[in-house]
């Protein structure tokens, strides 16, 4: 189950970057919504530079998987 409808539709970084963004507004308090989106922000900064087409595909994979069970947790 994902955190939010449409993440088999997220295909590159940016798509990534708003959709875990919008998945922190989701979540109950303001303390680990902020928690939550400086994550984010800090992992799409190291991983800028990523080129490799496969590597991306299994950072979305991974990212869309954790953000799933931080909204199931």
């Amino acid at each position: 189950m994902a955190p939010l409808p449409n993440a088999e539709l997220v295909q590159n970084s940016l798509q990534l970057y708003r959709y875990l963004l919008r998945c922190c507004k989701q979540l109950p308090e303001e303390n680990i919504r902020q928690h939550y989106r400086h994550a984010v922000r800090q992992s799409f900064k190291l991983h800028a530079d990523e080129d490799n087409p496969e590597r991306i595909q299994q950072i979305i994979k991974r990212a869309i998987e954790d953000a799933d069970w931080v909204m199931n947790k």
